[in-house]
Parts: C-alpha cells; sequence; structure tokens
C-alpha cells in the first residue's frame, strides 16, 4: 500500500537514477523530464517514489497534489493502490498527465475510472524539418518575418556555454524587466525562476542551447535536450524586441541545429492560453502528445 513515506523530493543528485529509468521507459511528455522537474521545483515541488521497478511522480502546486501513473512495468496492482491513495490525498483530478498508451492500461484494470482529455497539456510535436526549412504555403508568413529579421538585423548565433552565461543572465534579467516578470504575473515571476536555475546549473543537466546575437548583443536564447532517441525537447526560447522577427529566427535556427540528429521537436504545450495555442498551431505540428486526467465525482 503506498504511503507519503515512499516520496521524496527530486533533487539534482537524481539526474542518474532517472537516465536508467528512462532509458528503458522513455518519456514523450515534456513535464517528467529531469530538467523540467528540478527547474519547476520552486513551483509544483516534484517527489517520487520508486516502488516495484517502478516511478510515481507528484507534484504539488499551491495546496494541491495531483500524481502520474507509474512508470514501469505493467503492474495491476500497483496501479490500483496508487488510485487509491492519490484518490485519498488529491483532489478532483488526483493523477493526471496520462498518455494515451497508460489511459487504455488503466481503463483494462479498472474499466469504471473517468478518464477526461487535458487539452490544456497536449504537446505540439513537429517535423524537424519542417521548423528548419519552413517550406510551402504553411510557412510563407514565417519565412517572411525571417528573411526579414536577417536582412535588418547583423546577428551571428553561437552554442550557450560558460563562456557566455553571464551574458545570457543579463538578457534574461533585461528579457523580465520588458516582460514584467515582478509585475504581478506569477507564471512569469516562476519561470524566470526556472530558466535562471537551468542557466546556474547548465552543466548538472543534460541540456543544450544556442543564443543569437544581435549587434553583437545577445538577442535571443534557446535550451533544449534530447527527449527521446527520435525527438529534442526545446524547454525555454527568450527573445527581446530590439528586432523584429527575432522569436521567428531562434525558433528556426534551433530547428537547424537540430534537425541534424532528430526527426522531431516537442515545443510542449499551452497551458490552455490563446495567443500561445495560435502560435503553436500557426507552426502546423505533426502530432499532438495526448494526455488525460482522472476525473473524480465531486
Amino acid at each position: 500500500m503506498l504511503s507519503q513515506d515512499d516520496f521524496r523530493p527530486v533533487t539534482l543528485a537524481d539526474r542518474e537514477f532517472f537516465e536508467r529509468h528512462y532509458a528503458v521507459y522513455s518519456q514523450s511528455h515534456s513535464d517528467n523530464s529531469f530538467a523540467n522537474m528540478v527547474c519547476w521545483n520552486h513551483f509544483a515541488h516534484y517527489t517520487f517514489a520508486h516502488v516495484e521497478k517502478n516511478v510515481i511522480i507528484a507534484s504539488t502546486i499551491g495546496n494541491v497534489t495531483q500524481f502520474r501513473p507509474p512508470i514501469g512495468p505493467r503492474n495491476p496492482a500497483l496501479l490500483r493502490s496508487l488510485i487509491r491513495f492519490a484518490s485519498d490525498v488529491g483532489e478532483n483530478e488526483p493523477i493526471g498527465l496520462i498518455d494515451t498508451g497508460t489511459a487504455h492500461w488503466m481503463k483494462e484494470v479498472c474499466p469504471a475510472l473517468n478518464l477526461v482529455p487535458d487539452r490544456n497539456h497536449f504537446e505540439y510535436v513537429y517535423r524537424a524539418s519542417d521548423l528548419a526549412e519552413l517550406p510551402g504555403k504553411n510557412y510563407l508568413t514565417i519565412r517572411r518575418q525571417v528573411n526579414k529579421f536577417r536582412k535588418n538585423c547583423t546577428s551571428v548565433t553561437e552554442p550557450i556555454s560558460k563562456e557566455n552565461w553571464a551574458e545570457v543572465k543579463r538578457f534574461l534579467i533585461e528579457w523580465c524587466e520588458w516582460k514584467g516578470c515582478e509585475g504581478g504575473d506569477p507564471v512569469l515571476a516562476h519561470e524566470k525562476e526556472a530558466v535562471f536555475f537551468a542557466i546556474d546549473h547548465f552543466d548538472e543537466l543534460p541540456l543544450q542551447g544556442i543564443a543569437i546575437r544581435v549587434f553583437s548583443k545577445i538577442g535571443a536564447i534557446s535550451l533544449f535536450e534530447r527527449q527521446t532517441a527520435d525527438t529534442a525537447l526545446v524547454h525555454f526560447e527568450k527573445g527581446l524586441p530590439d528586432c523584429e522577427g527575432i522569436y521567428k529566427a531562434i525558433n528556426q535556427e534551433t530547428a537547424a541545429l537540430l534537425v541534424k540528429d532528430f526527426m522531431f521537436i516537442n515545443r510542449e504545450s499551452d497551458l490552455g492560453v490563446p495567443g500561445l495555442r495560435e502560435a503553436k498551431e500557426r507552426l502546423h505540428p505533426h502530432h499532438m502528445v495526448e494526455v488525460h486526467s482522472l476525473k473524480c465525482d465531486s
């Protein structure tokens, strides 16, 4: 029977453990990635249990705790134990981010479960070649914006490394001032802390990144990692408004680098934000990572 004592906080020291586990049980949703958990730990307070060769992840935002389904060999008894435990601890959606295959298995084990699609957390996955080459009519407007940026802005792309970390941090401070991270938007404030954590612990995380310099000053950055054998995951993408089209440019430059090793790029979810949803849809995803939540009767 699961209990709170089975769970402990996710820390940087757990990287090798998660890498070994995910090498066998790869994860398609970004929320389960190790980098995501440690970067956003200040906000979501991730914990995990390692039980019967399975990993069970939980996050607590505010006072609401939500669990993930077991990651590991299918174990109906463990699933039933998690459902009972999560229903006692959690609220009306005690288990979330359930991928499609796991949702089918959960319904086989417990046919009465009410699993509902969680559209706000569907993730957008694109062909890397589409974002790198911007082919055809679908990408005509974006292609024009990138060309305009390159025509009007003298720029160079470089990898993020310890040589430019200080400059990247200065860029992030300027980005936060422009966005008003401290001005009352809690999501931006938490995102600021998450991306600073990523830079401060760059060598300890499985992250890579690039920066675009505009007129010798860093004007945009992108941070990403390998998610699966054929998919890269973009965690952060930030740009300043100094030169029109720079967001489209950093997107294209990131894809041009990743297409050498990956077929797909996961650019995460839109969290139900209308403007963000429209922007992600305009990039024409190849497919979505669909997830469900267990909904309990209120």
